[in-house]
């Protein structure tokens, strides 16, 4: 067996190439570290904006379906309401000798019945009396009363601003009135 002839090499010299290479390679390594990180914060940014948006269209929806739900149970509603207000008109209207009566007692019943349908939807009465403070916000003056002879009468008379008789009941669902009450105002 033939040895083969021994080169002399200068390990120095490569020791330093290859620590040279070595430390190139590190230093590229951790730019595409630096970099994949920042694509990493980036990406993980984004997702996170994606769920709060995500979280966010879910809370409109749910709140438009409510809405939804509420424009349509008003709706009925409003349809309802003139079916009570001629209830309460009949019934006003009773001759006293026939209040008893069976048919009134079903009259009556029926006119509970939906007036409590109204109730269970969230729907309360707007509370007017005589004598109460008119609220536009509230009631809608149908007419103002003018038993008042002389301008200076009339004008103490228009600042009472007090509510002097009911035509019509008002309702609210919630706090959006869906009906004013109908008032005279004196």
């Amino acid at each position: 067996m033939k040895k083969k002839p021994f080169k002399k090499t200068d390990s120095k010299e490569e020791a330093k190439d290859l620590k040279d290479v070595e430390e190139e390679i590190v230093v590229e390594q951790g730019q595409e570290i630096s970099e994949l990180e920042k694509k990493s914060k980036e990406y993980l940014e984004g997702w996170k904006r994606c769920q709060a948006d995500f979280e966010n269209y879910k809370k409109i929806q749910s709140d438009n379906q409510k809405d939804l739900i509420r424009y349509a149970a008003q709706n009925v509603i409003l349809q309802i309401i003139p079916v009570i207000d001629n209830f309460h008109a009949a019934t006003a209207h009773v001759p006293e000798d026939q209040q008893g009566g069976g048919w009134v007692q079903g009259i009556m019943y029926i006119q509970k019945q939906l007036e409590d349908v109204l109730v269970q939807n969230g729907v309360n009465e707007i509370e007017a009396r005589i004598g109460d403070e008119f609220d536009p916000n509230l009631h809608e003056a149908l007419e103002e009363s003018s038993d008042k002879k002389n301008d200076d009468e009339d004008k103490a008379h228009k600042l009472e601003n007090k509510i002097k008789k009911i035509i019509q009941k008002g309702y609210r669902i919630g706090e959006k009135v869906i009906r004013p009450v109908k008032v005279i105002v004196g």
